[in-house]
């Protein structure tokens, strides 16, 4: 099929000198809005690649708007990259908004995505972040799950020791060979390092924040420490080509919740329901579906919005 050009009309904002974030502006208002969504996309996610960000920039309320910022990681960026590089660049994008905006900043996370959401939230050096007042995870699936699923269990069992290795050797920044890596990665280059944190086997990779075979001491750093001033609500695709069949979303999504709940965080339990029908990225899914997604996004929102504590 022919792709036919889109138009979308928002602001390009430089918070770096090198990264910048597209605000949609979908509708005339009389005023900014003073409340922003800001996005961010998964493995090989780049600008409007993810389709529903347009469809909640039209859905928001005028007192809201979304904005995606594009990282060092964008694209094939990510091969070489981290979640604490992310969260780096992150958090000159809140620092940027809260300059221009007086109102709530939330961030939403596709895929990889949402490890960098959890990532800004709770891993080292979080309390020197610039604020945010909530997150959202949208298709929080495990990476390694994901390959374990869909590799030749001798590739990537080769690929885990050769990175290991080069680890090891103290080359984790260096770009494993193509041929370990082409087939489930064509055309992107990536580190030692980044694949054994999104792929190792000893479920201790900085990206392994959504695998259903953590145990509750792993879950309770990163669920168990989210900040009560920031909730979080939990979107899985309930048909998500990423995750084996036989997890069972709603339980994980119950799980998830209950370590929030030891620790002093706090998960918006009504609207953190899996997406009936919703593939990982929500290409392609009915309207039916995706407005299922925007209910919950604005069912958030109000709740957040009306809490001025937070």
């Amino acid at each position: 099929m022919t792709f036919i050009g889109i138009a979308r009309k928002g602001i390009t904002h430089q918070f770096s000198p090198r990264l910048v974030a597209f605000e949609h502006t979908p509708k005339e208002t009389s005023a900014p809005s003073q409340n922003i969504l800001i996005f961010i996309g998964g493995l090989f996610d780049g600008l409007h690649n993810v389709p529903y960000t347009s469809t909640i920039a039209d859905a928001l309320p005028p007192t809201w708007s979304i904005a995606q910022a594009i990282l060092s990681s964008s694209y094939t960026g990510w091969g070489i990259s981290s979640l604490q590089k992310d969260v780096k660049e992150l958090s000159q994008c809140v620092a940027y908004f809260r300059t221009i905006k007086s109102g709530k900043i939330i961030l939403i996370g596709h895929s990889t995505g949402c490890q960098d959401v959890m990532e800004y939230l709770t891993g080292t050096g979080h309390e020197d972040r610039a604020p945010v007042n909530g997150g959202i995870i949208q298709g929080p699936v495990s990476d390694r799950e994901a390959m374990i699923m869909t590799m030749d269990p001798a590739v990537y069992k080769s690929a885990c020791v050769t990175a290991q290795a080069m680890v090891d050797a103290g080359d984790s920044a260096e770009v494993l060979p193509s041929k370990k890596t082409n087939k489930f990665l064509p055309g992107c280059p990536i580190s030692a390092y980044r694949w054994l944190s999104l792929a190792s086997p000893n479920h201790d990779g900085d990206d392994d924040y959504f695998s259903s075979d953590l145990t509750d001491e792993q879950l309770m750093k990163t669920f168990g420490s989210l900040p009560a001033t920031s909730p979080l609500c939990i979107l899985f695709s309930d048909a998500d080509e990423y995750m084996n069949k036989d997890i069972n979303k709603m339980a994980l999504t119950k799980r998830w919740i209950e370590i929030t709940k030891r620790g002093a965080g706090k998960v918006d339990e009504e609207n953190s329901i899996p997406l009936e029908g919703a593939s990982h990225n929500l290409a392609g899914n009915s309207d039916e579906v995706v407005q299922g997604l925007v209910r919950r996004v604005l069912g958030f929102l109000s709740g957040v919005s009306a809490n001025s504590n937070l």
